[in-house]
């Protein structure tokens, strides 16, 4: 299971918001080996009075939240972050400096998930990878 949040200015956010979505789904199939057809991304355009970066950063600022099941490798989540640095360069042209990621992982057990606690959940993927 996973959950990712994304944030950014609104007048940059709002216009990628697809392609945004797309490449992040495409590194988390690719590096979690993650269904294709499991998407849940939540968007959070700010008005820049509401969101506050460190300098040396541009508009196009953005922070990708990762919440998962705890289970993958290290490797794997590294991969999932060099991947989402890759394609939001080569795609967006959105630069490394502009962009942190955060990968939260909790126990099934702290999910619920269609009326059941996540560990009591039958999914058809595997989240050791």
């Amino acid at each position: 299971m996973g959950q990712i949040k994304i944030f950014g200015l609104a007048s940059e956010l709002n216009k990628n918001r697809e392609e945004i979505s797309e490449i992040v789904h495409s590194c988390v199939v690719d590096a979690l080996k993650y269904p294709k057809d499991k998407k849940f991304h939540r968007f959070f355009p700010m008005e820049s009075d509401n969101f506050y970066f460190p300098k040396g950063r541009t508009e196009k600022y953005t922070i990708i939240e990762i919440s998962i099941f705890e289970g993958r490798s290290i490797d794997a989540k590294k991969e999932l972050i060099k991947l989402i640095y890759s394609r939001f360069s080569e795609k967006l042209n959105i630069s490394e400096n502009d962009i942190e990621i955060t990968i939260f992982e909790t126990p099934k057990h702290n999910w619920g998930i269609r009326g059941l606690p996540g560990d009591e959940l039958q999914i058809d993927y595997k989240v050791n990878v």
